[in-house]
């Protein structure tokens, strides 16, 4: 295509891409207004959370030790250096649930040049508690005189938020057959920290470098959002649907 043609093609992605993500956006929020309660501390740790009734829980011990054990390979190493003891009840507050945005970073080499640009993945988003987004972890890292106990309260945090998450197989599948599934990575500015994501299982991507840096060179920023691939759309299916249709072609292949 020409670079006219490629650029309008490419506005047309995007304008999908941002209809579909606003969409989903609405959905996935109600649906984790709905699923909060299951995701909070005090579900996954019981007494060893702050207020409340108290319950003991062998599920809640191994999810204190679990919780300990990550502690103590995330927060004792760079870029935390946080002190290693935990001592119970833990103080959480009432906390909901916030989705952000996820970005990344990509170096744009067309010849000669480069240029480094800040790349927005649409339908993908970090999945933390209220005011503890990934934007201001950031913050607190960058900052000289940052405060132990406030980036201690943000490393906890996420790591509940992995262990509410990993600990609970159907919840996970609940989340699959919503259409959300829940993933765990890592970014190389947070440590070993577990980063809980949700999202969309339906592909995107960039185009070349050289329409990325056409583009850029068009609106005068140094940012990007990658679209949607329209022909995967099709391709999302519904997870019983698929089993019930796989044991049907096992036990009555005639009928399906």
């Amino acid at each position: 295509m020409s670079g006219r043609d490629s650029i309008q093609s490419l506005l047309t992605l995007r304008k999908l891409t941002r209809a579909i993500t606003d969409v989903v956006r609405v959905q996935m929020t109600e649906y984790l207004k709905t699923l909060t309660p299951l995701l909070r501390p005090k579900a996954v740790l019981g007494d060893y959370v702050q207020g409340g009734p108290k319950e003991p829980s062998r599920k809640a011990d191994k999810a204190f030790g679990d919780l300990q054990a990550l502690y103590d390979t995330v927060a004792v190493a760079r870029p935390y250096n946080l002190p290693r003891e935990l001592t119970p009840p833990l103080s959480f507050g009432s906390l909901g649930l916030e989705i952000t945005p996820l970005d990344y970073y990509h170096v744009v080499q067309v010849g000669a040049e480069t240029r480094r640009i800040k790349v927005r993945c649409p339908l993908t988003w970090v999945l933390t508690y209220t005011d503890f987004p990934p934007t201001r972890l950031q913050e607190l890292l960058d900052t000289k005189a940052r405060s132990v106990e406030e980036l201690q309260r943000f490393v906890l945090n996420y790591l509940v938020m992995h262990l509410a998450t990993k600990s609970e197989p159907g919840l996970m599948q609940v989340f699959e057959a919503l259409h959300f599934p829940l993933t765990t990575s890592k970014a190389p500015q947070f440590g070993e920290l577990p980063i809980t994501r949700i999202g969309i299982g339906t592909s995107r991507g960039r185009p070349s470098d050289a329409l990325v840096m056409e583009r850029d060179e068009l609106t005068g920023m140094d940012a990007f959002e990658e679209v949607v691939k329209a022909e995967d759309l099709a391709l999302l299916g519904d997870p019983l649907k698929a089993r019930l249709l796989e044991i049907a072609r096992q036990h009555a292949p005639e009928l399906v």
